[in-house]
């Protein structure tokens, strides 16, 4: 029964397994080929119709391009300054034809991509950030035609500070020389927006800074230039003679000024060699048909080259900007200027928290910033403020004439408050020369100490005001002149008719005017003056000046012009110290003449006087200027316990001294005074 049941097992899984057996189907090879040539041929169909319907759409699909434009400017190559290092690296093996072919090549980049700036920009860039679109459009407005909008767009320009490095730079390379030399006088303007100055050209083989100099000073003309301008040219070139001599052999050098030691056989130029081609320089750049011959023969980039190679002398510094500055003057030199790479380092400069550097800088942009003004200052004439330009209308101008050994600068500081730091050499006269930024400067014990008060304190509390600072040189002994050939050039005459000639073309007369003098420089006021009132074309001045302030002026001369300090002065007294003398025909005709014009003219006048003698040797004090030579005849007259130097220099801004300037300066200007 078991052998059944398992025999019926066994046949009942044989018929399962045979009732439905698989089925194999095997294709033929023909059929699998059919398959195969259908997909492909729906493959590739499918990619030539997607193909085609993309060529379709982008030629059916208009883009504005002014965006995409827009864009792009981010993808530019900006050029950027690099170290000596990388540029000797970057410069290997190119030949300096090539390198100039290159500079083309990028200058013509530059201009193909400034282009933009010729289509209009209303109505495009809809998609653009509004930062992006109004820097475009500020750059487009910067070129119109109107003045105002142009001026309005370079402030605008200027206050903006959102934007990103890039677009700086691309502003930089877009923006044309007006704007630019406008954006320069902004104050506080962001210094990325100038283009560095470009590298400047390898000097010949043998060749240093002084050699590139004295050439210069060589190929200058002798022609239409005076006796004092020959002198320091002649000066420089024997002095640069003498130094080279020395370096080759190692001499000592006598004659002349002469070197005490050149400076062995160093590649550094000599400083003082250097100062003495320098202020040729200076002298030559005054003579308009000689500011050609300096920018043609290369000038500009050879004090490039010193002003970077001297970038701890300030001295040196402030006589270049000078010259840069007397070559402002002629417009034919600013796109030269411009193209040197000036512009960024005068943007620096004026930004110098040093009065001097900044003023000398402020000069110069002033004179190249003919959008926005119209007039010239010439050498010795500074602009305290405003130094940029300003959205505060100037309703009046204030002059400060500084006296004898005075400058500019230094002769209107903050009183010294501690004499112990002061070195001898600044105690016994307003240098000129001394600079800022020494250790006695910084040792006068006060933060908000200033190097000049009409700049920091009278500026702020008269912002409507021009304030304006003149200097010329004076010497107490002719020993001591810079030019021995100058003597009849020192008169107060000569001086007198200099200053109203670079006054007038400063526009003083123009507006209503106030005179602030110290010492001599009373004289040299009262004197101009005098001749306005007897030349039809300085009328203005005449009616425009509205008072005069004294500062220990000796109408009535000084016994000091009498009396040795030191034994040059009595052998060689120079013409300042002649003209002086107590009780001079000469000072009692100014004088009687002055008082004439001032009654008619109806000026109001203040006179200071000092009390305290004035310390000017080791043993020597002195009343330089008594009350009764202080004393005009005409005006008030105060007396103030501080000596000749210091009754200029107030000591703080609360004092009386202060006070009673700033409120006769007011008083006098009347309702021009109103904001």
């Amino acid at each position: 029964m078991k052998m059944s049941v398992a025999a019926l097992r066994i046949i009942r899984c044989r018929r399962l397994s045979t009732a439905r057996p698989a089925v194999k189907k095997v294709l033929p090879c023909m059929d699998l080929r059919k398959i195969a040539k259908v997909t492909g041929a729906i493959v590739i169909g499918g990619c030539i119709c997607v193909s085609y319907e993309v060529a379709s759409l982008n030629k059916a699909v208009t883009i504005d391009t002014q965006a995409i434009l827009q864009e792009k400017q981010k993808s530019y190559i900006y050029l950027s300054t690099t170290s000596s290092t990388e540029q000797e690296t970057i410069t290997t093996g190119l030949t300096h034809r090539a390198r100039r072919e290159l500079h083309k090549a990028a200058r013509r980049f530059l201009e193909v991509s400034s282009k933009i700036l010729l289509h209009p920009l209303e109505g495009h860039g809809k998609d653009v950030d509004p930062h992006e679109c109004a820097l475009w459009v500020l750059l487009k407005r910067s070129r119109s035609c109107s003045q105002t909008e142009r001026l309005q767009a370079v402030e605008d320009l200027a206050h903006n500070t959102h934007w990103q490095d890039y677009q700086y730079q691309t502003a930089a390379q877009a923006l044309d020389q007006r704007a630019a030399v406008g954006l320069a006088r902004m104050p506080g303007v962001d210094l990325r927006f100038f283009l560095p100055p470009p590298p400047l050209p390898q000097l010949e083989d043998g060749l240093s800074v002084e050699d590139g100099l004295r050439q210069l000073l060589a190929s200058l003309p002798q022609s239409e230039v005076d006796e004092c301008v020959q002198y320091f040219t002649s000066l420089a070139l024997r002095e640069s003679t003498q130094a080279l001599n020395a370096q080759r052999g190692g001499l000592w050098c006598f004659g002349g000024n002469g070197l005490p030691y050149a400076q062995s056989l160093t590649t550094i130029p000599s400083e003082k060699v250097e100062s003495f081609c320098l202020q040729a320089l200076v002298q030559h750049s005054k003579v308009s048909s000689h500011c050609e011959h300096i920018v043609a023969n290369g000038g500009l980039q050879l004090l490039q080259r010193v002003f970077q190679l001297r970038r701890d002398s300030p001295k040196i510094q402030r006589n270049i900007v000078r010259i840069v500055g007397n070559l402002a003057i002629n417009d034919n030199s600013h796109t030269a200027i411009v193209q040197s790479g000036w512009l960024s380092v005068l943007a620096k400069m004026a930004q110098s928290p040093h009065i001097m550097q900044a003023s000398y800088a402020a000069r110069a942009l002033a004179n190249m910033d003919r959008d926005a003004v119209q007039e010239k200052y010439h050498d010795g004439v500074y602009v305290l403020h405003p130094q940029g330009r300003t959205s505060q209308p100037v309703k009046a101008d204030v002059l400060f004439i500084h006296g004898l050994l005075g400058a500019a600068f230094k002769t209107w500081r903050q009183k010294d408050l501690d004499p112990i730091t002061v070195p001898t050499a600044m105690q016994g006269r307003d240098n000129k020369d001394v600079d800022p930024n020494t250790d006695a400067t910084a040792a006068r014990g006060r933060d908000d100490y200033t190097e000049c008060w009409p700049k920091s304190w009278l500026a702020s509390d008269c912002p409507f005001l021009r304030v304006l600072s003149v200097e010329y040189d004076t010497h107490l002994s002719d020993w001591r002149a810079k030019c021995p050939a100058e003597n009849q050039r020192k008169s107060l005459a000569y001086r007198s008719s200099e200053l109203l000639k670079k006054l007038k073309a400063a526009g003083v007369g123009d507006r209503p005017v106030v005179w602030v003098a110290h010492s001599m420089g009373g004289l040299l006021v009262k004197k101009m003056l005098l001749d306005a009132s007897r030349d039809p074309d300085l009328q203005p001045l005449l009616k425009n000046t509205k008072g005069i302030l004294f500062y220990s002026v000796p109408h009535h001369g000084t016994f000091m012009a009498e009396y040795s300090v030191n034994v040059r002065y009595l052998l060689f007294p120079s013409i300042e110290v002649r003209e002086l003398c107590r009780d001079s025909p000469a000072l009692k005709e100014l004088n009687e003449s002055f008082v004439g014009v001032a009654k008619a003219q109806q000026f109001q006048i203040l006179s200071f006087a000092e009390t305290l003698p004035t310390t000017i040797g080791p043993m020597i004090k002195i009343l330089v200027v008594p009350k009764h030579t202080a004393d005009l005849g005409i005006g008030d007259l105060i007396q103030v316990d501080v000596d000749h130097l210091n009754i200029c220099k107030p000591e703080v801004k609360d004092s009386f001294l202060y006070k009673r300037t700033l409120q006769f300066i007011q008083d006098a200007l009347g309702a021009h005074t109103a904001q």
